[in-house]
């Protein structure tokens, strides 16, 4: 009789039935023997069970754990995990940051009823995780990462972490949650999804799809996007309503011409050289250049002094200031690109600033006296984009940022969860959704004088452009 085992990240195949033709079966004819990557465990069940093939399948060790939930999931929610169980357990599910990716993952766990690990980006996601599973389980918790090595039944793990670790618990789980799961198209990161058994698999991401395409590897490692719905969908019954409004801004006599100068020399270096950025595999080229040719450095010191001088102009400042002093009654929080401007605004309008270089200490001790009212806004560059619980706020302003839309909306999503209400008790504080409002408005050109705070249940995120500048055609690429 056939048996599956497994070691090391591979399902191995003793006595394979003769007619087993699966591309990414590998067979040993000297001991009669067939391998198979980890993450095809479930395929090759399938195909033994379709083939009518009786086997011995001595690969999982994932005994039932006796798990219920008290959620009541929404309507989107549920629709959510039906999608994915229909799918076979395998998909990504694509819901907007606030709108409680967490439980669905949580009802997941609870109806499957199997050891579960959680794959997270960062540390704060990993106890962000872990308080949510102590709450709603009753059941031993395991943790990779911020210096704890400890396996559980349900175990919460960094993507780095996992990595170091799925070969030797590859078989250990049922179901894998990856949250974020974008990060997964990562060359070292997909490893960890390879080399685990687990035959359910689900994906968590606001923004699934990657500009280089890595979204489709991900497909293959944990299932197709089974299950998607927007902003626009939820808001104003299960998302703050919001509108999004551009103001653009003009740089000095001096900026302008600082800023031509060097936009100049990029510009003049590209056509000499019959250069075309038209991807990031294109100025990875230009930068490889750089080592050995002085005058492609030089063209790509000029491209970071025009870049520093449209996202620092003065007039963003300015405009920072009549937004702060527009919205005094509400919470705001000021998204960067620059870890320097984040240090300038926080000396020029006393703001709490939160970096790369901040402790995690110190990011706590800020974002908990923002949650408290302490602090009624934050200036943060990149960090705060994903993968930390950030306290609710009613008002974010992009000072600068790049092209990605996903980064625009995990930006966006910062500022869609319930003003003036508190969480439900049915929803994780940090993943809670709003409730009431008004119809969706986006892309809305207001006068300076159109907004003397937001309206009640209305988000707002301002985008501050400098016109006249590259930085238009990235405001554009990220909406």
């Amino acid at each position: 009789m056939t048996r599956l085992s497994f070691e090391e990240g591979t399902v191995r195949l003793t006595d394979p039935p003769a007619d087993l033709d699966l591309a990414w079966v590998e067979r040993d004819p000297r001991t009669k023997t067939a391998r198979a990557p980890g993450h095809r465990y479930a395929d090759l069940r399938d195909a033994l069970d379709a083939a009518g093939v009786e086997y011995e399948d001595g690969v999982l060790d994932a005994p039932a754990l006796d798990l219920t939930t008290s959620y009541e999931l929404r309507d989107y929610q549920q629709a959510a995990l039906d999608a994915w169980r229909e799918n076979g357990d395998r998909g990504v599910l694509e819901l907007p940051t606030g709108s409680g990716k967490t439980v669905v993952a949580i009802a997941a766990i609870a109806a499957l009823d199997t050891p579960t690990l959680v794959v997270v980006p960062t540390i704060d996601l990993l106890d962000q995780w872990r308080r949510e599973l102590e709450a709603e389980f009753d059941c031993d918790l395991g943790q990779f990462g911020g210096g704890v090595q400890e396996f559980g039944p349900l175990t919460v793990s960094t993507y780095d972490s996992a990595y170091l670790r799925a070969d030797e618990v590859g078989d250990r789980f049922g179901l894998v949650v990856f949250d974020e799961v974008h990060h997964l198209g990562g060359e070292g990161y997909r490893d960890i999804a390879r080399l685990l058994a687990a035959p359910a698999r689900m994906g968590l991401t606001a923004t699934f799809e990657r500009p280089d395409g890595a979204h489709e590897v991900v497909a293959d490692l944990v299932g197709p996007l089974v299950y998607d719905v927007s902003v626009d969908d939820l808001a104003g019954e299960h998302l703050a309503a919001y509108d999004i409004k551009r103001v653009t801004v003009s740089l000095t006599d001096e900026e302008r011409e600082e800023y031509e100068a060097a936009q100049g020399t990029f510009t003049d270096y590209l056509a000499s050289s019959n250069l075309q950025l038209r991807s990031g595999s294109d100025y990875q080229k230009l930068v490889m250049r750089s080592g050995n040719d002085p005058r492609a450095r030089e063209a790509l010191l000029a491209k970071q002094r025009a870049r520093d001088v449209m996202m620092h102009a003065d007039a963003k400042v300015d405009e920072l200031e009549a937004i702060l002093d527009r919205h005094r009654e509400d919470r705001v929080i000021v998204f960067t690109a620059s870890t320097d401007l984040v240090y300038r605004l926080s000396e020029r309008f006393l703001i709490p600033a939160i970096t790369h270089e901040t402790g995690a200490s110190e990011r706590r001790t800020i974002l908990r006296r923002f949650r408290d009212g302490t602090y009624s806004r934050v200036v943060a560059a990149n960090v705060l984009d994903e993968g930390v619980d950030v306290p609710d706020a009613n008002v974010g302003v992009v000072l600068s940022g790049s092209g990605s839309e996903r980064e625009f909306t995990q930006r966006l999503g910062r500022v869609l969860r319930p003003k003036g209400t508190t969480a439900d008790e049915d929803t994780p504080p940090e993943d809670v959704a709003a409730t009431g409002g008004a119809t969706a408005r986006a892309d809305v050109t207001p006068t300076q004088d159109d907004l003397p705070a937001t309206r009640a249940g209305r988000a707002v995120l301002y985008e501050v452009v400098t016109e006249e500048t590259a930085e238009e055609r990235v405001a554009a690429r990220r909406r």
